[in-house]
């Protein structure tokens, strides 16, 4: 059971881990770092209150039989709800807190939620596949665990345009729900799409790979980006133009 848990859930501290070392200004306590992935683990049941209600509704199937169907899946029962659950978590978790005072704050905080969504997800994963849970494990350590890492990035990183720059305020206040979204949505539907088409597994898996590093990729430039915008400031002595 242990080992089951320890690899469900190292992959997601290890892009924790990885994004707080990124933030090179001033770094956020362990104690909020603790309690923002704390809030990502919620996160898995707010998602609930929104899949649910949508397969009562009939917005997505139960059983995936053709494209339709995965596309209707992965956005419906799997994108939105979570998505949107992370987004309010993490709104809940920074509303007040006094350590979100740079942009690079709003990527690793959301990275937190991210990564204990994650992490708890894994975990269900993984009890669920029995004896082949050291092939799911590493399977999604390649895939689900870097997808949501870049779902965290993207939603991060316009949450703290919302926040600090008034003047992207009102496109990134969309931009950090939708983004994440259709990210989440177009993964998903191509990871389901191999339900349909078994003969396309092999390409499938290289899609989301390649997909998966793209995702880390453009996590990495997000983070820089953020990070030299925050240096200037420093620099400048101007401070951060805040809301």
């Amino acid at each position: 059971m242990i080992n089951v848990i320890a690899l469900a859930v190292l992959p997601a501290l290890i892009l924790l881990f990885y994004t707080y070392q990124q933030d090179k200004m001033q770094r956020e306590p362990f104690k909020m770092i603790g309690k923002g992935f704390l809030w990502g683990c919620l996160s898995v049941f707010c998602s609930f209150f929104i899949s649910v209600p949508s397969m009562n509704l009939g917005l997505f199937p139960t059983e995936i039989h053709s494209f339709w169907d995965a596309f209707r899946t992965a956005f419906f029962g799997a994108a939105i709800p979570e998505e949107t659950a992370k987004l309010f978590c993490l709104w809940m978790f920074l509303r007040k807190n006094p350590y979100f005072d740079e942009r690079m704050d709003g990527i690793v905080y959301a990275v937190c939620i991210g990564m204990g969504f994650a992490a708890f997800e894994n975990i269900e994963y993984l009890f669920a596949a029995g004896t082949d849970w050291v092939t799911t494990g590493i399977g999604r350590s390649l895939t689900a665990i870097p997808g949501h890492f870049g779902f965290a990035v993207i939603m991060g990183y316009f949450f703290s345009l919302n926040h600090f720059d008034r003047y992207r305020a009102p496109s990134a206040a969309v931009k950090m729900w939708l983004y994440p979204v259709l990210a989440h949505g177009i993964y998903d539907t191509v990871a389901m799409m191999a339900e349909v088409s078994p003969q396309l597994s092999g390409a499938i898996t290289v899609a989301i790979l390649l997909f998966c590093f793209q995702m880390v990729r453009w996590a990495r430039l997000s983070m820089k980006r953020h990070l030299i915008a925050d240096s200037s400031d420093y620099t400048t002595g101007g401070g951060i133009d805040e809301q």
